[in-house]
C-alpha cells in the first residue's frame, strides 16, 4: 500500500511542511503526573526517569512522510523544537528560526535532562513557520493550545506526543500524520482544541474546556477526534462491567486497573478508593500499589503474573497510548494479558472503527492485531477488532 501511495503522490506538485516539537510533551505520563505542563511538573518527570519521547515520535512522522513524499520540503526550528527530529529522520530540511537561547531538552554526556522549552517558544515559532503548505506539531492538548494561541496563517496537524491527545486535531498515529500531509491537497475542516486543567485532573476532576478551533486536512478517517464521555450510557452499565470483572479475577494474581470511569466502578465494587486518572495495582481485594509510575509498575509485572485492565477512550477508540503511559512497551510485554472494557453504547459510537493501540513501538502494537475480547456487562462480552494506529502505513 505505501509503494502505491508513494507513487501516485509523486506525481503531485511539491509540498511544503513545517515541524514544530515541543520536546517535553508526554513527559508526565509514564511519571503519572498526567500532565506535562509546567517546569515543575517536567523536573518531578525526569526525576521520575521519564525520558522526552515527543522528537522521536516526529522523526517517525518525518521519516514516513519522506517516503511518500521524497519530494517533501521540511521548514522546522533549530535543536530538539524540529532540527533534531528531522536529523534522525534523514529528511533534508531548512532551519527557518532559532528558538530563545537554550530553549529545548538536551541530553548531556551523563544522560541528564535539562528543560527550558514553554508556550512561547512553540507561539514563537508557529509564528516564524507561517509560509508552510502544513504544519506539523509534535506534543499534546497543551501544545494545541500554545498553537492555537499563535494564530497559525495556514492549517496545521496534531503528531501525537502527549499525555493528553484529546482534541480533534491530531492524526491518530505519527504515521497517519505523515499519510495525511503526503496527499494534503489544501482541502480543511475545522478540528476543536480542548484541554483540562491539569492539576483539578490529578485530583480526579475532569473538566475538557473547548479553546478553539484549527484548520486541519480534511482527512477524518486519519483524525484521532475529540474524547467523548460516558455521559450517555445507561445507569449501572460500568457497575455492571465491574462486576464482572471481579468476578473473573484470579486469586493470588495482580490486576493494573487503568484510567477511566469504568475501571473506577470495579474499585467500588472491590470497595477500593482508587486513583481517578491513575494506574492502582490490585490482588485478592487489596490495593496493592495507588498511582503507580512506569517503572513501578515494570517492576510489579517483573515479579507476579499481572493483568492490564484497560476501558477505551469514547470517541476515539484508543486502548493504549493515551493517558495511560505506564503502559509502556516493556511493561505491555510482561502482562499476562489485557481485559478491555466498554459499554455497548461506547462500542456503537465508534461506527464499526476499530479499537486502537499506540504504545509507540510499532512491534508491541502490531502483536494486538486482530480481534480481542471486550467486556460490556455482566456475563457480557463481545469480540472486537483491535489494530495499531499505524496499521494502515
Amino acid at each position: 500500500m505505501v509503494a502505491e501511495l508513494a507513487r501516485l503522490l509523486s506525481q503531485a506538485p511539491p509540498v511544503i511542511v513545517g515541524l514544530v516539537v515541543n520536546p517535553v510533551a508526554g513527559l508526565g505520563g509514564p511519571a503519572a503526573l498526567k500532565g506535562s505542563d509546567g517546569p515543575d511538573v517536567q523536573a518531578r518527570a525526569l526525576a521520575l526517569g521519564a525520558v522526552p519521547r515527543a522528537g522521536e515520535r516526529a522523526a517517525a512522522a518525518l521519516a514516513a512522510l519522506h517516503r511518500l513524499r521524497p519530494d517533501v520540503r521540511v521548514r522546522t526550528v533549530a535543536g530538539a523544537m524540529g532540527e533534531d527530529s528531522a536529523r534522525a529522520a534523514g529528511v533534508p530540511h531548512e532551519v527557518v528560526h532559532r528558538p530563545r537561547a537554550g530553549a529545548g531538552a538536551a541530553t548531556t554526556a551523563g544522560g541528564a535532562v535539562t528543560v527550558t522549552t514553554g508556550a512561547a517558544d512553540t507561539r514563537a515559532a508557529v509564528a516564524a513557520l507561517g509560509g508552510a503548505d502544513l504544519l506539523l506539531f509534535a506534543g499534546g492538548d497543551g501544545t494545541a493550545r500554545d498553537v492555537l494561541d499563535a494564530r497559525p496563517r495556514g492549517p496545521v496537524l496534531g503528531v501525537p506526543a502527549g499525555v493528553k491527545v484529546y482534541s480533534g486535531c491530531f492524526a491518530v498515529s505519527p504515521f497517519a500524520a505523515a499519510a495525511t500531509a503526503a496527499a494534503f491537497d489544501g482541502t480543511t475542516l475545522d478540528a476543536e482544541v480542548v484541554d483540562l486543567d491539569e492539576e483539578a485532573y490529578r485530583s480526579g476532576r475532569v473538566g475538557a474546556r473547548l479553546y478553539g478551533t484549527l484548520r486541519v486536512p480534511a482527512a477524518r478517517t486519519r483524525l484521532s477526534g475529540r474524547k467523548s464521555g460516558s455521559s450517555g450510557a445507561p445507569p449501572g452499565s460500568a457497575e455492571s462491567i465491574a462486576r464482572e470483572v471481579v468476578a473473573s479475577m484470579v486469586p493470588g494474581e495482580t490486576y493494573a486497573l487503568g484510567p477511566g470511569a469504568t475501571t473506577l466502578a470495579v474499585g467500588r465494587v472491590l470497595g477500593l478508593d482508587l486513583t481517578p486518572l491513575g494506574v492502582d495495582v490490585v490482588r485478592d481485594g487489596v490495593l496493592l500499589a495507588p498511582d503507580v509510575t512506569e517503572r513501578t509498575l515494570h517492576t510489579l509485572a517483573m515479579s507476579q503474573v499481572t493483568h492490564g485492565v484497560l476501558s477505551v477512550i469514547g470517541g476515539q477508540g484508543f486502548v493504549i497510548g493515551r493517558g495511560n503511559q505506564q503502559f509502556s512497551p516493556r511493561v505491555l510485554d510482561r502482562l499476562a494479558g489485557i481485559v478491555v472494557l466498554a459499554t455497548q453504547q461506547k462500542l456503537a459510537a465508534l461506527g464499526g472503527r476499530p479499537l486502537l493501540v499506540d504504545s509507540g513501538d510499532a512491534a508491541t502494537d502490531a502483536a494486538f492485531g486482530g480481534h480481542t475480547r471486550v467486556v460490556t456487562g455482566y456475563r457480557e462480552s463481545v469480540m472486537y477488532r483491535i489494530q495499531s494506529a499505524n496499521e494502515e502505513l
